[in-house]
């Protein structure tokens, strides 16, 4: 058996409230009532930092990811304090990339210096749709103007590396209207754009009750072509199932989960992935899910939600669910350095999916082929 070799390492910040839960959202946030608590929060946060330390003594963080919730509703001070306490007690490398998400919604002039000066180096914005009717039946808080303002207070306080989430297959959207959302979105030259389907996950509103004017599955499928077209034609690489990015603005902290990288997870409901080196064992961990539960204990083994060991025998399906998302495939070399298994654990799955046209061998590479990305599911679940 391959030795357990620790990969590189993230860190995720988990910052719940938003002004207003979305109805397609199925992430742990929670509509904020009155002003959060955000400097308690923070404090939170550091108490759970430390009591997680003891996982990743020595390791150098490479990448910091403060998501939401909507992280931008919290003040510069609040994220520069955090950061300043991270560095005491964290390697974070110099060249970190650390990314905030924001709503245009909550953006206000000057805040963007402000999270610069702290150490920000990369903003991921949750526009969605720049159509003011989809945005109304999305339930977003900011209209279409807002979004393009947002990001030009951004750019104009010195960050250029902006990522732009955008949503397809809407209620009511039709090709030519998802068209014009990217020709807005290439206008704003940001460095990166995320580009996903709407999809209606459990535990949601439009789960429960869907919204009128969802596309069917051909319209969708065409839009999903049209758009990829015109984002390579525009000069963005599409590197994951839904990220496309300039040349080298690839986003360092997602690369690291799809790469089955290890992360730090801390905050309300946060998740993370460790390996364990000296007990060749990987560790997933999550914490409480509400802010008040999970406040009162940070710091203790009680905010933690639980603790599960991953065993060989479920490793590969945990990787290929990952690295099977990115088109550069993995290496056999980082398969075995990540899983502590042999290539042996998966060499009947990985010739199944070639003979079926789903993958393809370059050397001592496995990558998925167009049809494979077209069916990734079915890819992913031989390996179950």
């Amino acid at each position: 058996m391959p030795d357990l070799v620790p990969p590189p390492l993230s860190l995720y910040v988990h910052l719940p409230w938003c002004v207003r839960k979305c109805p397609y959202c199925d992430f742990n946030s929670h509509a904020a009532r009155e002003p959060p608590p955000f400097e308690a929060y923070v404090d939170a946060l550091v108490r759970d930092l430390e009591h997680d330390l003891p996982l990743v003594w020595g390791r150098t963080v490479h990448s910091v990811f403060f998501g939401g919730g909507t992280p931008s509703l919290f003040p510069p001070e609040a994220i520069d304090r955090f950061l300043q306490a991270a560095a005491a007690r964290l390697r974070l490398a110099p060249d970190a990339e650390i990314t905030l998400e924001a709503n245009p919604g909550t953006a206000e002039h000057g805040r963007f210096d402000g999270y610069r000066a702290a150490g920000v180096n990369r903003i991921s914005f949750g526009i969605q749709s720049f159509d003011d009717g989809c945005l109304r039946r999305l339930g977003r808080i900011h209209d279409s103007r807002e979004a393009e303002a947002a990001v030009k207070l951004a750019q104009d306080a010195g960050f250029d590396n902006l990522n732009l989430d955008l949503m397809y297959a809407l209620p009511g959207q039709d090709l030519a209207m998802a068209e014009r959302d990217l020709e807005r979105a290439f206008a704003l030259q940001p460095a990166h754009i995320s580009h996903y389907q709407l999809t209606l996950e459990p535990n949601t509103v439009f789960h429960v009750r869907p919204p009128e004017g969802l596309p069917d599955e051909d319209l969708a499928w065409d839009i999903q072509e049209r758009c990829q077209a015109l984002l390579e034609q525009a000069g963005y690489a599409q590197y994951e199932t839904s990220a496309y990015a300039r040349p080298g603005r690839q986003c360092a902290h997602n690369l690291n989960y799809w790469r089955y990288g290890d992360y730090l997870g801390i905050g309300a409901g946060a998740h993370g992935k460790i390996t364990l080196g000296a007990e060749q064992a990987i560790l997933r961990r999550w914490k409480q899910r509400h802010p008040a539960t999970w406040m009162a204990a940070a710091g203790s083994a009680a905010a933690v939600g639980g603790d599960d060991r991953i065993d060989p025998e479920r490793r590969p399906f945990e990787f290929m669910l990952n690295a099977l998302r990115l088109h550069e495939g993995f290496a056999v070399a980082a398969f075995e350095a990540r899983t502590g298994l042999p290539y042996a654990a998966i060499a009947a799955q990985v010739e199944q999916a070639v003979a079926r046209g789903w993958l393809e061998r370059d050397g001592g590479r496995i990558r998925p082929t167009a049809l494979g990305r077209r069916f990734a599911n079915d890819v992913i679940g031989l390996f179950l």
